[in-house]
């Protein structure tokens, strides 16, 4: 049963791959399963909030759209949140796959958030590999209607949302490094 699934992905796959609309709706929604069921994925692509986040040590400000060219998974997150915790080190393994020139995994702890609080967050958790962004006044959040943590976001390479999940996925697998494959494949 478990290789009819993946041949099932990695079919969707190869048609999301070869899909003529960079995030095409379809495509993507036949590749959720199992905690990726809940991704919403849009019928059109939406815009995002161009509110700046602070980044990690103390480098200054930046905005969604500085990230363009990119396929990106936006996390929002904080350190005394449990789901965060369950799925951070998954998230991490998805940019160690993926990433690079064509993805990126953009981590942004809202709210309450000491510097030295996301440290050790990231220490405990083995991650190395992921910035410590931070939306410490929520102005970022609340313009981009995250209203529970974790709240994950895809955006396409124009820097707009095509997709959404609220709550903690199994980010590291086979459905997700298949909707990360077919964004960057199609865009």
């Amino acid at each position: 049963m478990r290789l009819f699934r993946h041949l099932t992905l990695y079919m969707a796959l190869a048609i999301g791959a070869n899909a003529a609309h960079a995030a095409d709706p379809a495509a993507l929604e036949a590749l959720r399963e199992d905690s990726l069921r809940r991704l919403v994925v849009h019928s059109a692509p939406k815009a995002v909030s161009d509110q700046p986040f602070n980044l990690a040590d103390d480098a200054g400000t930046a905005t969604l759209q500085d990230y363009k060219g990119k396929v990106v998974l936006l996390n929002f997150w904080a350190t005394w949140c449990a789901p965060c915790r369950k799925e951070m080190p998954q998230i991490a393994e998805l940019q160690e796959e993926f990433g690079g020139e064509d993805f990126e995994v953009l981590t942004i702890a809202t709210g309450r958030n000491s510097p030295a609080g996301i440290r050790k967050f990231f220490d405990e958790n083995g991650i190395t590999n992921l910035p410590r962004h931070q939306d410490d006044r929520q102005n970022l959040a609340r313009n981009m209607a995250v209203i529970g943590l974790p709240i994950t976001v895809l955006l396409n390479r124009d820097g707009e949302e095509v997709a959404r999940l609220l709550g903690d996925a199994e980010w590291n697998s086979d459905s997700a490094k298949a909707i990360v494959q077919a964004m960057i494949d199609a865009e």
